[in-house]
């Protein structure tokens, strides 16, 4: 297979759509780039994503493929035969990997409609326990994989939150922020993931007009 009737649909801050970029980039699979306007979505969008029409959408060969945690573990099955294998081979290893990015899924969020603070505390809570999770030097195993791709772009908000919200990631999650440099060593992130000043821009620029 190769890359000739690949196409992203996506948004160009969004974390989600960016585990998608990591991978392709990381299996070197070539892809037409289309970025959509939420606000004014395209009919392929409606067409390739009738149940949630939301980005990213990888089409491949004419056929959709929705929600960024499947599409990383599609490219991996699909490209099989092109190095690294995001998912690990071992069955107990490659559960753990899919165990983190569930997780990562479900907790990376702040909680909407509690307390800033407690939503804060509980943001906080949920980066130490990735921070013990982490071992050496990815998440899970040895390699770059499925679950580092699932939390990496989540870093680009690290330095708003540092600026808006009053933490320290840094300071509290040491290890994690040891991790985040080793990943963005990668060209697949480095050059994937949007600048953190840019987004923490975009956030003040939402904030001002009320969104």
């Amino acid at each position: 297979m190769d890359g000739s009737d690949v196409i992203l649909l996506n948004l160009w801050v969004s974390v989600f759509g960016a585990r998608v970029r990591i991978a392709l980039a990381e299996k070197g699979i070539n892809y037409e780039y289309r970025e959509e306007d939420i606000n004014n979505k395209s009919p392929l969008l409606l067409q390739m994503n009738p149940v949630h029409k939301t980005i990213p959408v990888l089409i491949h060969n004419a056929k959709p493929i929705c929600e960024s945690s499947i599409i990383v573990q599609y490219i991996d099955e699909a490209w099989h035969d092109k190095a690294p294998q995001l998912l690990p081979s071992d069955p107990y290893i490659r559960a753990q990997a899919r165990f983190w990015a569930d997780f990562i899924d479900k907790k990376i969020w702040l909680t909407e409609g509690k307390d800033q603070e407690m939503a804060k505390e509980e943001f906080m809570d949920v980066l130490k326990v990735l921070e013990g999770q982490l071992g050496e030097p990815y998440l899970v195993g040895e390699s770059f994989g499925f679950a580092d791709i699932a939390l990496i772009p989540f870093s680009v908000w690290f330095y708003t939150l540092n600026k808006i919200g009053n933490m320290n990631i840094e300071k509290e999650c040491p290890k994690l922020a040891a991790w985040v440099n080793r990943c963005m060593e990668r060209e697949s992130v480095s050059k994937t993931l949007s600048d953190p000043h840019q987004f923490y821009d975009l956030v003040l620029e939402h904030n001002r007009k009320g969104y």
